[in-house]
Protein backbone atom coordinates (compact mmCIF):
# COMPACT_ATOMS: atom_id res chain seq x y z
CA UNK A 1 0.00 0.00 0.00
CA UNK A 2 1.25 3.48 -0.85
CA UNK A 3 2.04 5.86 1.99
CA UNK A 4 2.02 9.65 1.73
CA UNK A 5 4.15 11.65 4.15
CA UNK A 6 3.65 15.40 4.45
CA UNK A 7 6.50 17.53 5.78
CA UNK A 8 4.77 20.69 7.02
CA UNK A 9 6.03 24.15 8.00
CA UNK A 10 9.23 23.98 5.98
CA UNK A 11 11.01 27.34 5.74
CA UNK A 12 12.89 26.74 2.47
CA UNK A 13 11.08 24.22 0.27
CA UNK A 14 13.80 23.48 -2.28
CA UNK A 15 16.60 23.34 0.28
CA UNK A 16 14.59 20.87 2.33
CA UNK A 17 13.69 18.93 -0.83
CA UNK A 18 17.41 18.58 -1.67
CA UNK A 19 18.00 17.14 1.77
CA UNK A 20 15.14 14.66 1.38
CA UNK A 21 16.49 13.62 -2.01
CA UNK A 22 19.98 13.14 -0.55
CA UNK A 23 18.60 11.02 2.27
CA UNK A 24 16.47 8.87 -0.05
CA UNK A 25 19.34 8.29 -2.49
CA UNK A 26 21.66 7.39 0.40
CA UNK A 27 19.38 4.48 1.35
CA UNK A 28 19.13 3.29 -2.27
CA UNK A 29 15.72 4.69 -3.21
CA UNK A 30 14.93 5.69 -6.79
CA UNK A 31 12.88 8.88 -6.97
CA UNK A 32 10.67 10.83 -9.27
CA UNK A 33 10.26 14.51 -8.46
CA UNK A 34 7.31 16.19 -10.10
CA UNK A 35 6.40 19.85 -10.28
CA UNK A 36 6.28 22.83 -12.60
CA UNK A 37 9.07 23.44 -15.09
CA UNK A 38 10.19 26.49 -13.09
CA UNK A 39 10.45 24.55 -9.84
CA UNK A 40 12.20 21.62 -11.51
CA UNK A 41 14.70 23.94 -13.20
CA UNK A 42 15.59 25.49 -9.84
CA UNK A 43 15.75 22.08 -8.13
CA UNK A 44 18.07 20.84 -10.89
CA UNK A 45 20.42 23.76 -10.22
CA UNK A 46 20.16 23.27 -6.44
CA UNK A 47 20.98 19.56 -6.69
CA UNK A 48 24.14 20.40 -8.66
CA UNK A 49 25.16 22.97 -6.05
CA UNK A 50 24.22 20.95 -2.97
CA UNK A 51 27.77 19.96 -2.09
CA UNK A 52 31.20 20.42 -3.61
CA UNK A 53 32.11 16.82 -2.77
CA UNK A 54 28.86 15.00 -3.45
CA UNK A 55 26.82 14.27 -6.56
CA UNK A 56 23.20 13.14 -6.61
CA UNK A 57 22.64 11.42 -9.98
CA UNK A 58 19.61 13.09 -11.51
CA UNK A 59 18.23 14.03 -14.89
CA UNK A 60 15.13 15.41 -16.55
CA UNK A 61 12.53 13.09 -18.03
CA UNK A 62 13.13 13.13 -21.76
CA UNK A 63 16.89 12.69 -21.42
CA UNK A 64 18.33 9.68 -23.25
CA UNK A 65 16.80 6.45 -21.91
CA UNK A 66 20.17 5.13 -20.72
CA UNK A 67 20.69 8.25 -18.60
CA UNK A 68 17.18 8.09 -17.13
CA UNK A 69 17.72 4.43 -16.27
CA UNK A 70 21.04 5.12 -14.49
CA UNK A 71 19.83 8.19 -12.59
CA UNK A 72 18.62 7.81 -9.04
CA UNK A 73 16.40 10.87 -9.44
CA UNK A 74 14.21 11.81 -12.39
CA UNK A 75 12.66 15.28 -12.60
CA UNK A 76 9.41 15.50 -14.58
CA UNK A 77 6.24 17.53 -14.94
CA UNK A 78 4.01 14.50 -15.48
CA UNK A 79 4.13 10.86 -14.46
CA UNK A 80 3.13 9.71 -17.95
CA UNK A 81 5.45 6.87 -18.91
CA UNK A 82 7.58 7.18 -15.76
CA UNK A 83 7.81 3.92 -13.89
CA UNK A 84 10.06 1.67 -11.89
CA UNK A 85 10.69 4.08 -9.05
CA UNK A 86 10.14 3.73 -5.29
CA UNK A 87 9.40 7.29 -4.21
CA UNK A 88 7.44 10.19 -5.66
CA UNK A 89 8.35 13.59 -4.30
CA UNK A 90 5.46 15.81 -5.35
CA UNK A 91 6.21 19.52 -5.65
CA UNK A 92 3.14 20.15 -7.81
CA UNK A 93 0.10 22.03 -6.55
CA UNK A 94 -2.14 19.02 -7.18
CA UNK A 95 -1.98 15.24 -6.94
CA UNK A 96 -0.62 13.83 -10.20
CA UNK A 97 -2.41 10.82 -11.69
CA UNK A 98 -0.50 7.60 -11.06
CA UNK A 99 0.68 8.10 -7.46
CA UNK A 100 -0.53 4.62 -6.51
CA UNK A 101 2.34 3.14 -8.58
CA UNK A 102 4.83 4.34 -5.94
CA UNK A 103 5.61 2.83 -2.53
CA UNK A 104 5.92 6.28 -0.96
CA UNK A 105 4.83 9.79 -1.78
CA UNK A 106 6.51 12.77 -0.14
CA UNK A 107 5.05 16.26 0.07
CA UNK A 108 7.01 19.32 1.20
CA UNK A 109 4.81 22.16 2.44
CA UNK A 110 6.03 25.63 3.41
CA UNK A 111 4.63 27.96 6.06
CA UNK A 112 2.74 29.88 3.36
CA UNK A 113 -1.05 29.74 4.03
CA UNK A 114 -1.85 29.17 0.33
CA UNK A 115 0.60 26.26 0.15
CA UNK A 116 -0.89 24.81 3.33
CA UNK A 117 -4.41 25.11 1.95
CA UNK A 118 -3.39 23.32 -1.25
CA UNK A 119 -1.66 20.63 0.84
CA UNK A 120 -4.86 20.03 2.81
CA UNK A 121 -6.67 19.37 -0.48
CA UNK A 122 -3.96 16.91 -1.56
CA UNK A 123 -4.16 15.23 1.86
CA UNK A 124 -7.90 14.72 1.35
CA UNK A 125 -7.31 13.32 -2.15
CA UNK A 126 -4.71 10.86 -0.87
CA UNK A 127 -7.03 9.80 1.97
CA UNK A 128 -9.92 9.31 -0.45
CA UNK A 129 -7.64 7.17 -2.66
CA UNK A 130 -6.85 4.95 0.36
CA UNK A 131 -3.22 5.94 0.93
CA UNK A 132 -1.77 5.67 4.42
CA UNK A 133 -1.00 9.22 5.61
CA UNK A 134 1.72 10.60 7.86
CA UNK A 135 2.47 14.14 8.99
CA UNK A 136 5.81 15.61 10.03
CA UNK A 137 5.52 19.12 11.50
CA UNK A 138 8.81 20.95 11.27
CA UNK A 139 7.38 24.10 12.83
CA UNK A 140 8.54 23.11 16.30
CA UNK A 141 12.20 22.67 15.49
CA UNK A 142 14.96 24.46 13.68
CA UNK A 143 15.06 24.26 9.88
CA UNK A 144 17.25 21.41 8.60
Amino acid sequence: MTTAAFHFNVENRLHYTCRLVRKAVAVGSRLVVTGSDEILDQLDRDLWALSATEFLPHCRWGAPASLVQRSSVVLCQSLDGVGGRDVLLNLAESVPPGVEAFERVLEVVTVDPVAQSQARLRWKQYAKAGLTLASHDLGHRAAP
